[in-house]
């Protein structure tokens, strides 16, 4: 009875005003008008040493400026100065020595994957006004300053290269490289897709050394992807482990850029042996990840992260850097699985006694302090909550500043707190969600704020003061473009999983909305509902959110439920989908369709579901499983067997396919494709080297054998994300066609 209460109460609409307003089109999201919905924000700031000041890039020139008047100071660099070496437009991001005495310039950026890309870099010299290729030799990746400012690396068909800048030299670490065989000082695929890293090398804090991981793919099956355009298709062909498949062997090297001098790091693990033992060398290399490198404050201690396959075990080692010979100095354990994410918060102290570490031993992730041996020193954070970010350490005042889920796991707030536990104080009010970019002084920060119906506002605010020092993005213009359109509110309120846990949701009604039950309204349902995820958060949303305001303009009611297994709330909700994905997520999806059939509003022979990616895999077994639930459903560039996902992702959740044959079957859509019962539309793009085609070709073959109709599209060379000139605006005509037609 509440839930039925609480939504009547949602929104009370008038039909008169609504009537002044536009209504939103397609061409307005993804068409000629597309910029009509887009949002401003604060993006490429770089702080310079003293907080009072920053530079940013727009329209080719880099510009530097007071923090407190937003007015500009200097013009670092203006690309019509290099006419003759930049084209116009052809500046794609920077960045500035430590000194602050250079430029590296990034032009003519190729994306290769999600987080990779190639491009021509340039060094412009503040003092004498020089401007110089970074190297001739062809497009660079990850180019990146020492800390000296005197030498940059970067990687090149696959090998690691230093540049002295004074010398004009340039130095080749590595000779090994080669395409699909070995990497070196760059992530292979599934590290760059699943670790969330591309650049796989750092630099010593004394600019002696070079730390990189090498990547030895040899192994690695490939997949065979291909493309469409010419008179023959072309195969690309790229290295892609599946669940159960070999992995990259993975070594950590560290070189003196001086003499060329290289040491192996021992990370080989001792089978059995005790944290704190010293790691000998084992013959051949273990099956392991080591997803992070990183300096200690020490110029001779590196720090690497070492996963085993399982992900259930998570190593912190420090190791030598003249020998290379490695200690284990913390063990992560779980029963299920140690996410990367959560122990991503490690910072070491200038004091070189200690660091600050995140983990979720409490049950919810917060942050600790250890000696540099290991021993706990003091937990910093508790609570039923969750750490979400550590914007900031600022060692000098002994102050950290992380944003949490305190307030609510719909919201995530900025605070601050003693190294010592002590003083812990929220500096943010308004509900929504906020994040922030501090000076290296800690003297001032960008405080980032969105709700689910206001977009971004960057403020600039002084840690001295609570009040804004001023607004450096208000989005005024975007909101009263908003205000001349019918936009309908998206609404929280919670429902029940299917054992009763409490799961959060939000809700867009239709535009002439009578809750008096006099009118049935159809439902469209969307799902994501991975491992840690949230579409449930009160944030500025995606283009997504004014497609859903078509489709309440015309008569519909929009609902998305995170149910067991998403994000924001603790290790025990997140992981309750472990060994058995799909399992729980779906009969969660079902117990929400049912429970909104019961309200006096909604048409209960007319609810449907639409999903992407992981939501696309969601919404096949909902149409299948939940087949007398559903009226209709898309899927769109969905997983439809786990065993054809990558290995790293997969085995974190469900193990191998080998220890765990019944959690990757049991529920695939594969299996349960003869209980499809109603309108199904199968999307996919034949480019996605994430989710590949195969997955979707597997999924109509079984309907097809089951004899079930179905409609499906392919989109010719597209990746996963289904995008580029007409694309999306063809794409979600489709959507909404569908959508029309059959519910």
């Amino acid at each position: 009875m509440k839930f039925l209460l609480f939504f009547a109460f949602l929104f009370i609409f008038c039909p008169a005003l609504a009537q002044t307003k536009k209504t939103v089109t397609l061409d307005d999201i993804w068409g000629r008008n597309q910029g009509v919905f887009t949002q401003r924000t604060v993006e490429g700031v770089n702080w310079l040493k003293t907080g009072g000041f920053y530079t940013t890039l727009d329209a080719g020139k880099i510009v530097k400026f007071d923090i407190t008047t937003g007015r500009p100071v200097e013009t670092l660099f203006d690309e019509r100065q290099a006419t003759n070496t930049i084209k116009s437009g052809a500046i794609n991001g920077y960045q500035l020595s430590a000194d602050e005495r250079k430029l590296l310039l990034t032009t003519q950026e190729e994306p290769i994957y999600r987080r990779s890309s190639k491009a021509q870099f340039y060094v412009y010299d503040l003092t004498n006004k020089q401007l110089q290729p970074l190297s001739k030799g062809g497009k660079q990746q990850y180019a990146t300053f020492s800390p000296n400012g005197k030498r940059v690396a970067f990687v090149r068909a696959n090998n690691l290269f230093v540049a002295d800048l004074a010398l004009q030299k340039e130095t080749q670490l590595t000779f090994d490289g080669k395409q699909n065989a070995i990497i070196n000082g760059g992530a292979d695929w599934v590290y760059e897709e699943e670790f969330s890293m591309a650049r796989a090398f750092e630099w010593s804090p004394d600019s002696r050394r070079v730390a990189w991981i090498r990547f030895d793919e040899s192994r690695v099956p490939e997949y065979d992807m291909q493309l469409w355009g010419g008179l023959y298709p072309v195969e690309y062909r790229f290295k892609y482990p599946k669940a159960g498949e070999a992995n990259s062997n993975v070594t950590v090297w560290i070189a003196d850029v001086s003499n060329g001098r290289k040491v192996q790091a021992q990370t080989n693990p001792i089978v059995g042996g005790a944290a704190g033992s010293m790691d000998r060398m084992q013959p051949g290399q273990p099956d392991i990840y080591l997803p992070r490198i990183q300096w200690t404050k020490n110029a001779n201690l590196l720090s690497i992260r070492r996963l085993n396959r399982l992900q259930n075990k998570l190593d912190l080692l420090h190791v030598d850097a003249t020998s290379g010979r490695a200690t284990t100095v913390l063990t992560e354990t779980s029963p299920t699985y140690v996410d990367l994410e959560f122990t991503d918060d490690l910072t070491y102290l200038p004091n070189g006694r200690s660091f600050l570490w995140s983990n979720e031993r409490s049950g919810y992730k917060h942050l600790y302090l250890y000696t540099m041996s290991g021993k706990l020193i003091r937990a910093v954070t508790s609570g039923p909550y969750e750490v979400g970010t550590v914007a900031g350490v600022d060692t000098t005042n002994s102050l950290i500043y992380f944003t949490s889920t305190e307030v609510s796991p719909l919201e995530r707030h900025l605070y601050r707190i003693g190294l010592d536990g002590q003083n812990r104080q929220r500096l943010t009010t308004g509900s929504g969600t906020y994040s922030a970019s501090f000076s290296p002084d800690f003297e001032y920060y960008l405080l980032y704020h969105t709700s689910a119906n206001s977009p971004t506002t960057v403020r600039v605010q002084s840690t001295k003061t609570t009040a804004s020092l001023r607004m450096l993005e208000s989005n005024d213009a975007l909101k009263n473009r908003l205000a001349t359109y019918m936009l309908m509110p998206k609404r929280f309120f919670q429902t029940k999983a299917a054992d009763g846990t409490s799961l959060n949701g939000w809700m867009i009604k239709p535009a002439d909305f009578d809750s008096s039950g006099r009118k049935k309204y159809p439902v469209l349902m969307f799902v994501y509902g991975g491992p840690g995820s949230q579409t449930v958060k009160d944030e500025w949303d995606t283009r997504d959110y004014f497609w859903y305001q078509t489709l309440a303009q015309k008569g519909y009611v929009i609902v998305s439920v995170d149910g067991r297994g998403t994000g924001a709330r603790g290790n025990a909700f997140r992981t309750a989908t472990y060994a058995q994905l799909g399992k729980l997520e779906t009969e969660d999806q079902i117990a929400a369709a049912g429970q909104l059939k019961t309200l006096p509003y909604v048409d209960p022979a007319r609810v449907g579901i639409w999903g992407w990616s992981y939501g696309g895999y969601m919404s096949a077994l909902c149409m299948t499983l939940g087949a007398d639930v559903f009226k209709a459903g898309i899927s769109v560039s969905p997983v439809t067997n786990w065993r054809f996902y990558d290995s790293i992702y997969t085995e974190r959740y469900l193990k191998r396919p080998q220890e765990n044959p019944s959690g990757y079957d049991d529920n695939s859509p594969v299996t349960h494709a003869a209980k499809l019962r109603g309108p199904f539309l199968l999307i996919h793009g034949t480019g996605d080297d994430n989710v590949h085609f195969q997955n979707s070709i597997a999924f109509a073959d079984a309907l097809i054998a089951a004899g079930r109709p179905f409609q499906s599209f392919y989109y010719p060379n597209r990746n996963h994300g289904i995008y580029g000139g007409n694309t999306r605006l063809h794409l979600y005509q489709m959507l909404t066609d569908f959508v029309e037609k059959n519910l």
